[in-house]
């Protein structure tokens, strides 16, 4: 066994895939699967933007109390 990603077993993989969901399905998979691989990459590409804005809401409530 070589590998896990041999041409014979993507063409089975996207065989059952193809009876599973069916043709007029696959093409929105796809699409959803591309848009949430590029928004993780773009998540992990960003600075500690959300670490700031988490340090700005914790201030804020202290001034509240």
């Amino acid at each position: 066994m070589e590998g896990l990603f041999q041409p014979m077993h993507l063409i089975i993989i996207l065989v059952i895939a193809l009876i599973i969901f069916g043709p007029s399905r696959l093409p929105q998979l796809g699409e959803g699967l591309g848009k949430s691989i590029r928004e993780f990459k773009k998540a992990l590409n960003e600075k500690d933007e959300p670490q700031e804005t988490t340090k700005s809401i914790s201030q804020g409530s202290e001034k509240i109390k």
